[in-house]
């Protein structure tokens, strides 16, 4: 089993490339980093979720979709042709979304 050693935000413009069919692919904003460990301490690997709660293993990853890569695009140059335009706040499906932080 793995546990988390660190969570940090991620900056604008990366994204999660998600495989649908052999023809499609979607990307989703990644959200945050996370460093994991082995229990015992010996590997390392970061893993990126992105803005719908996916990440590269997880168990209830939106059906039918294998990781692909995280790509990063500068955020002047705009989104992948093929992210998800849902926006955050608004629910598809029954999975809960992450809400943007605001300030008191």
């Amino acid at each position: 089993m793995k546990r988390i050693v660190e969570i940090i935000p991620a900056r604008p413009g990366w994204y999660a490339r998600w495989q649908l069919t052999p023809d499609a692919t979607r990307c989703y904003p990644v959200s945050l980093w996370a460093l994991l460990e082995e229990a015992d301490g010996t590997g390392r690997e970061v893993v990126g979720m992105d803005c719908i709660g996916q990440w590269p293993g997880a168990d209830d990853n939106e059906a039918g979709g294998d990781f692909v890569r995280y790509l990063y695009q500068t955020p002047d140059s705009g989104a992948p042709d093929d992210v998800d335009a849902t926006p955050i706040g608004e629910p598809r499906d029954d999975r809960p979304r992450l809400q943007p932080l605001t300030a008191p």
